[in-house]
């Protein structure tokens, strides 16, 4: 077994550069993983406490009529579930998720 000795500053210095280097490895799979996300500002809607579905809806430029001719889901069911009334079922989500171009954790 070989050993080598350096300054502590340099051995701080490389393990904050390994740091670093893992936050970028992660960074480049995130972004490989999903090519797409919302803009900053509609992300703050949807922190703020607005509906997903509503600020992905509006996101992609739909009406409620568009996203349930594009999805199969009610129109009326997609004001419910907008306006928090209703959750809608998992297929509901799924169908209006694929609709938007989402995953179900988007619209979650």
């Amino acid at each position: 077994m070989q050993t080598v000795t350096i300054p502590r500053a340099e051995y701080d210095r490389l393990r904050e550069a390994a740091g670093m280097l893992a936050d970028v490895a992660a960074f480049d799979r995130a972004m490989a993983e999903r090519a797409e996300g919302l803009p900053h500002a509609h992300m703050r809607r949807i922190v703020a406490g607005e509906a997903a579905l509503r600020v992905w809806r509006d996101w992609r430029g739909l009406t409620q009529t568009a996203l349930a001719e594009r999805s199969g889901v009610n129109r009326v069911q997609i004001a419910d579930i907008e306006a928090g009334r209703k959750t809608g079922s998992v297929a509901t989500l799924r169908a209006l998720a694929d609709a938007l171009g989402a995953t179900l954790d988007d619209l979650g």
